[in-house]
């Protein structure tokens, strides 16, 4: 079975040299710190690189961050108000942001091809998915909802006897 740290490692050494470029520690440390975290701000990728090369700035992890992204290793997201997210380009997905708890699930772009047909028919709109983020209530707080929600209440406005 062959290590995709070290796949991904090689594939970056060679797409980089073909560009006339060279593969840098900081490059490397930025493109394994988006595959370890998922879904992080460069600021989080940052902090993270920092604990073990303590000189690496944000500025340098933006410029990687670009790089890697214009190569297409990572991807941002928006997922909703703040810095973008990153994350490696592994398949196109669809984030699910839980607007209570702050979760983030993936589910596939073609969950949405209802909605993609729909919008080609109805408005001649191609929808790209693989940069979307969906607002809601995930599971698991609906459920701790659903089990703390008051009582309903009678007709009266009393709650039930």
């Amino acid at each position: 079975m062959s290590n995709p740290a070290r796949t991904d490692q090689t594939a970056l050494r060679s797409t980089l040299h073909r560009r006339g470029m060279r593969m840098t520690p900081q490059r490397q440390l930025v493109l394994d710190a988006v595959r370890e975290m998922d879904h992080a701000t460069p600021e989080q990728v940052c902090r993270r690189i920092q604990h073990t090369a303590p000189t690496v700035n944000i500025t340098t992890v933006y410029r990687a961050l670009d790089l890697l992204e214009e190569l297409g290793l990572v991807r941002h997201t928006h997922l909703g108000h703040g810095a973008p997210t990153y994350s490696v380009e592994e398949h196109e997905h669809v984030h699910l942001v839980c607007h209570r708890c702050g979760g983030i699930d993936e589910v596939p772009c073609e969950m949405l091809d209802g909605l993609a047909r729909s919008l080609d028919e109805q408005r001649g709109f191609a929808l790209d998915a693989s940069h979307l983020a969906l607002s809601g209530t995930c599971r698991d707080c609906r459920e701790t909802d659903a089990g703390t929600a008051d009582p309903p209440a009678t007709a009266d406005g009393k709650e039930p006897t």
